[in-house]
């Protein structure tokens, strides 16, 4: 059976006009959004969508707020006709592909930006720019589509908790959900920056999964988070991983450091540590 090539628009107008016909059917909405270059962990999300809503838009919209002037903007992988293909192949029923002018069209002067809490640690001290852009993006797609649910994946999981804090303070009414991380076969967090590594590093990066699990593994054996820490940047040191933004063990919910002395299980380990010039996250639940 021919698929049915997968609807595209891209006006807010447009998006707006159909998510509206199917609300006034009484259908329920979910909406996926990205930055394109997809592989499975964002299919994984539109599955999802497709499990809690009747339709699921995703949008691809490579957003040059969250980049700062020395990042990958310009080399970030795009790919529209396969992206698409393989979002009508999971179940998406439209696909919202913006330009950058329909995004920030002349004049654009508003930004939101979560000033404190979850936005501080980790990302927000590696890259401070980006969780402004972030924020402003994603608050922007919630209003243009106006969805009942919006889901994110759980390998940016400090992204997650962002865009929770800024959908609760701003009001906007929508279910913000995490979804899974998708891995490959040795444990490698999927990522469209994953193309990126040469097949010598792309080997080399399956030992930041290892040293992750080996780290879950001490805490809940009672060993203190700071000598955990450690020990991974040891092994990602050895395996040949240069820059280590960071190695934290923090808590889950509020991303706070924690005390000496043996963890809960509501903790997690963050990393990201950059294997030539690409530039690796990940986090585990303890």
């Amino acid at each position: 059976m021919t698929q049915t090539a997968l609807p595209v628009v891209r006006t807010v107008a447009a998006l707006r006009a159909q998510v509206s016909a199917w609300k006034r059917e009484g259908l329920r909405v979910a909406m996926v959004p990205t930055m394109g270059a997809l592989h499975e962990g964002h299919l994984s999300l539109v599955r999802l969508g497709n499990q809690m809503a009747d339709r699921t838009v995703a949008s691809i919209f490579v957003n040059p707020a969250q980049f700062a002037p020395h990042e990958d903007f310009d080399a970030y992988p795009r790919g529209e006709d396969r992206d698409s293909a393989l979002l009508a192949a999971a179940g998406c029923a439209l696909l919202f592909a913006p330009t950058v002018g329909e995004m920030y069209p002349d004049g654009f002067a508003t930004t939101v930006n979560v000033a404190t809490g979850v936005s501080e640690p980790l990302e927000g001290v590696s890259r401070p720019h980006f969780f402004g852009g972030v924020a402003t993006v994603v608050s922007k797609l919630l209003n243009q589509c106006r969805p009942d649910v919006a889901i994110f994946g759980e390998k940016d999981y400090q992204q997650l908790l962002v865009i929770r804090r800024m959908a609760r303070d701003l009001d906007l009414g929508v279910e913000i959900v995490g979804g899974p991380t998708s891995r490959e076969a040795d444990d490698l967090a999927m990522s469209s920056r994953n193309a990126y590594l040469t097949p010598e590093e792309r080997e080399a990066a399956a030992a930041l999964p290892a040293a992750m699990a080996a780290a879950v593994g001490w805490l809940r054996e009672g060993q203190a988070a700071e000598g955990v820490e450690g020990r991974v940047k040891a092994i990602l040191g050895e395996a040949g991983f240069g820059k280590i933004d960071y190695v934290e063990v923090r808590d889950g919910e509020t991303l706070e450091r924690l005390g000496p002395g043996p963890v809960g299980s509501g903790a997690r380990v963050f990393v990201a540590a950059w294997m030539g010039k690409t530039r690796l996250i990940d986090n585990w639940g303890v």
